[in-house]
């Protein structure tokens, strides 16, 4: 049954992302993952049908990569055919027919946004000679450019897709820049597209600011944006037409991250965080009163407000598998065959970091009384958090009597500003302390048996567990290293061109201006001291920790004796497909296993290919 329980967590269809027009709110541009692979769907509430319009490229149900046309008439998705992040948008009528680019004529690049209104559509690339441009395209016409910088920067939010870009008649266009700052901390720019003047900018020097949503209101020129003068992400209200910009006095403890305008213009969905756990609220701009709409707990990743008024929302949390609900809770959208085993819950837990403050940690326990073996889970990012949410992988872990015990270290989103940003200058030792002052709480408290601790990370936590592999031997039994950087130096002149810029931020330079820096915080630095059995999980096209600076860390590994595992998947950064993810967990539940029983780890001398 446990076998039987966690594959089918895995395999029970999701529905992700969704979007859909205000004139025909019937039709929605859908992420789902029927099928067995994600993609991008059309969604008919009105009949009821369902239907694929995109290959297998998409590797996030909750990253947005789908959006439906304004008219109604077609659904568009970022496609890059080999799973590398390098592509083009396209887009497909809504009730059938063939595909096509969403900008004719322009190469393909790196996603750095995009805005569809009625009549016009503007989208941001990053190229190949690292230059960041800017294309709108208004009735149809050719695209054009009307942006471009060597210094990142893009239309609208970057996350999610299709906000923040374009004002509701498209004659305003908002990008984010770099200008004057760096892709961290970027300023916004809004210009007018028939005039191809600037109207304003907002430069916050040093600090984020961010688009978050024009009013839906044709002609109204408020655009809501996110900026960060303190501590806490804050949404202020700029006034095109007038130049004001406001700060939205709230009484609430957390960041206000995301923000949605109601139809009418004279409300906001507000999306609160606090202590990773969300809720929702509605302000009324008139009165600045604000009411709750759902309260906190789990994870909201996405939601929306209907053109009816309604709010659906996507909710999870450890037991509960993802589910799109009304804001009355009752479920609006549902997948045949989607009855999925319940899973165990989580529970939130606080220690004293490795810095002095405060940490966050989530604890999933299995059956029974521990300590237990545990799995010491560095999440990505590293501007990300980890909350109450579902995770097959997890739920199979505790299936198998494994703890995990996951950490927003340093670095983590949700918890202020300057704690976000306290690994600038301390990337890899930062994490490290708190994740390592977590797993010491967790012991001490008798949850966790120190003899029996794995290290996983996937990303910029993969990275974290191959520097942690040599920082700290004697800790591991074994060390899983998904997506991971290896090579700090290679990793950064292979991967893409926003990952450089973030690089230079956080190190204070490239390779070449800051190389004991580099090679301080470098996992090829204490590859001699690696002690535990390491597997690696990559993708053959990733572009964000790309593979062949996994293989010099793979090889340096094999080279000095060391038990290393390699498997690798053929698309990019995370596979699309259910039965590969599938077959990681199978592969490092058998890893820990045979980690813990002393089996046999020799056959790291070979590869496996999925």
């Amino acid at each position: 049954m446990i076998e039987q329980d966690w594959r089918r967590r895995f395999r029970t269809p999701e529905v992700g992302g969704v979007r859909w027009s205000a004139l025909r709110p019937d039709r929605l541009a859908v992420l789902s993952s029927e099928g067995g692979s994600i993609g991008a769907w059309a969604w008919d509430l009105s009949s009821g049908r369902r239907r694929r319009i995109s290959g297998s490229s998409i590797v996030d149900l909750w990253f947005t990569q789908v959006l439906a046309t304004p008219d109604g008439q077609g659904v568009a998705w970022w496609d890059d055919a080999l799973g590398d992040e390098h592509g083009r948008w396209m887009v497909a009528p809504f009730s059938g027919g063939r595909a096509a680019p969403l900008l004719p004529g322009i190469p393909d690049g790196w996603y750095s946004g995009v805005s569809l209104v009625p009549g016009v559509v503007a989208a941001g690339f990053s190229t190949d000679d690292a230059e960041y441009v800017v294309y709108v395209t208004r009735g149809g016409g050719p695209p054009r450019v009307v942006y471009r910088s060597d210094r990142a920067a893009g239309v609208g939010a970057e996350d999610p897709p299709g906000v923040g870009g374009l004002s509701a008649d498209g004659e305003l266009l908002c990008i984010r820049h770099a200008e004057a700052g760096d892709i961290v901390h970027p300023a916004i720019r809004v210009l007018n597209l028939a005039e191809g003047v600037e109207v304003g900018d907002v430069n916050d020097a040093g600090r984020p600011v961010l688009p978050s949503a024009w009013s839906p209101v044709p002609g109204d020129e408020r655009l809501v944006v996110i900026r960060e003068l303190g501590e806490r992400s804050r949404p202020w209200i700029w006034d095109l037409s007038s130049g004001a910009l406001e700060e939205i006095a709230l009484d609430l403890p957390g960041d206000i991250a995301r923000v949605w305008w109601y139809p009418d213009g004279g409300r906001l969905l507000l999306h609160h965080e606090h202590e990773a756990r969300p809720s929702l609220h509605r302000l009324d701009l008139a009165s600045r009163r604000t009411e709750q709409v759902v309260g906190p707990g789990g994870t909201i990743e996405d939601a929306g407000v209907r053109p009816d008024g309604t709010v659906w929302y996507r909710h999870e949390d450890g037991s509960t598998p993802p589910r799109w609900l009304a804001e009355d809770g009752t479920g609006v959208l549902a997948l045949p065959d989607a009855a999925t085993p319940p899973g165990h819950g989580w529970e939130p837990l606080w220690f004293d970091g490795g810095g002095g403050e405060k940490v966050q940690g989530w604890l999933l326990r299995p059956p029974g009384h521990g300590p237990h073996p545990t799995v010491l889970w560095a999440h990505g990012g590293p501007e990300w958090h980890v909350s109450d949410r579902w995770d097959p992988a997890h739920q199979a872990y505790a299936d198998h009597g494994f703890a995990v015990l996951a950490v927003n270290y340093r670095g983590s989103t949700g918890y202020g500003a300057t704690f976000r940003e306290s690994l600038h200058g301390n990337l890899g030792f930062a994490e490290s302390e708190d994740l390592l002052a977590g797993l010491d709480h967790a012991v001490e408290r008798g949850i966790v048996d120190s003899e029996r601790v794995f290290f996983e990370g996937w990303s910029h936590g993969g990275f974290l567990a191959t520097l942690n592999a040599g920082l700290h031997p004697e800790r591991w039994r074994g060390v899983i290293a998904g997506i991971p950087v290896g090579d700090l130096v290679a990793a950064h002149y292979e991967s893409a061109p926003a990952l450089q810029a973030w690089d230079r931020v956080v190190h204070g330079g490239d390779p070449m201006e800051v190389p004991g820096v580099y090679r301080e915080r470098n996992p090829m630095t204490y590859v001699d001291r690696v002690r535990a059995p390491v597997l690696i999980i990559a993708g053959e096209r990733d572009s964000r920790c790309p593979l062949g600076q996994t293989m010099v860390y793979a090889h340096a590994l094999r080279s000095r004796g060391q038990s290393v595992e390699v498997h690798l998947y053929p698309q990019g950064h995370h596979s699309p497909h259910v039965e590969e993810r599938v077959r990681q967990v199978e592969l490092i539940l058998d890893f820990m296993q045979r980690c813990l029983s002393g089996g046999d780890l020799s056959r790291g001398a070979r590869a496996t290919t999925g």
